[in-house]
């Protein structure tokens, strides 16, 4: 079998990265594509080299750019690839324009598609993602749910229960490998700060990043937080949004620091040690409930809720004083919810289930 495993940004990269170990490990013949929708070294090229990953047979770079030039240019970059190679399944992960291009791309060209982390809703169909996710769940042959509850909402959907596989979350599979590597030495002093005496930040969702109002108080609501917790906030800033910053003439606010690129190991090691976590991004919802470190969720919706259900997770949305309520109640709880998201072999199911076995 050959297995063809498409990455665009540094999560799809994370979240890969057991799909391509465990096909390695089983012999099988992987055919890494990346579209290069992130496309410096400090947005992924930085990753590969710490996960240990090959290049890329395939780059795309197709660059950032508008929704529908992404969307094209993947088709038109991986058609051709996959008329020449003709790889027995492609694996997408996630909810990006990559997958929802590459899904596209692999049934024009009669490929089998898999769609790993299927089944995630947010219910909310102005978030791009979401309009990705559910298109790619049904062009789907194969498709990887992190959790039972994902599973049941692909089955209330109308997929076919044998096209459904709940697997866990690849996440889990790399957190367990890589928390070692990232806990080294002189990490925490590099920037100034000791283990569990600070909060950590990110603000990428366009969503937030485009609308100046709730852009303004999520940034007001993290410097709030930084006061009221008495800790700095350690903000790591998607470049869009530090170019939306600087066009409405926002700063970060008092108590806030902007955090260089990081790659994931330092990330990581960061977050496994942070008091909170503040963020918009879904992965890190995940991330920060398998650290069992607290998060508030800088939305109105998630299509994780597993984690609120566990305990692990609050959505503030973006109003400031909510933000702080809510950072103050999430770092005072215990850390003892259980991990919904998988025992760290979803890698191997995946790969196991395509291949028969």
């Amino acid at each position: 079998m050959r297995i063809a495993v498409v990455v665009g940004t540094r999560p799809e990269i994370i979240k890969m990265a057991p799909v391509v170990r465990a096909c390695a490990a089983r012999g099988v013949e992987c055919l890494l594509l990346h579209t290069g929708q992130h496309y410096s070294f400090e947005m992924d090229g930085v990753f590969f080299q710490e996960l240990g990953l090959p290049e890329p047979d395939v780059n795309l770079e197709v660059g950032s750019g508008t929704q529908s030039r992404q969307i094209a240019a993947v088709m038109s970059g991986l058609e051709p690839v996959l008329l020449e190679r003709r790889p027995d399944v492609l694996l997408v992960e996630g909810d990006t324009n990559s997958v929802l291009a590459a899904a596209l791309a692999a049934n024009k060209a009669g490929v089998a598609v898999g769609h790993v982390e299927a089944g995630l809703r947010s219910y909310d169909r102005r978030m791009p993602e979401e309009i990705n996710r559910i298109l790619t769940d049904h062009l789907a042959e194969h498709l990887f749910a992190p959790t039972g509850q994902a599973g049941a909402i692909l089955r209330r959907e109308g997929i076919a229960a044998e096209r459904i596989h709940v697997t866990g979350n690849t996440v889990v599979d790399e957190l367990l490998l890589q928390r070692g590597r990232a806990r080294r030495p002189g990490l925490h002093e590099r920037f100034g700060v000791a283990p569990g005496g600070y909060a950590l930040a990110t603000v990428h969702r366009v969503e937030n990043v485009e609308d100046d109002a709730r852009l303004s108080g999520i940034l007001r609501g993290l410097a709030d937080s930084a006061a009221a917790l008495g800790v700095p906030v350690l903000a790591a800033l998607h470049p869009r949004t530090r170019g939306r910053m600087a066009a409405l003439g926002l700063a970060a606010g008092d108590g806030v620091r902007v955090l260089p690129p990081l790659g994931y190991l330092d990330f990581l090691g960061l977050h496994a040690d942070a008091a909170l976590t503040l963020t918009d991004s879904g992965g890190l919802q995940e991330e920060a409930c398998c650290l069992r470190v607290p998060c508030v969720t800088l939305r109105d919706n998630t299509e994780r809720p597993e984690s609120l259900e566990v305990g692990a997770n609050v959505l503030a949305g973006a109003d400031p004083e909510r933000i702080v309520a809510c950072a103050l109640a999430m770092r005072a709880k215990p850390r003892d919810w259980p991990n919904p998201f998988g025992d760290g072999r979803s890698g191997e199911r995946i790969v196991g289930l395509l291949l028969g076995a």
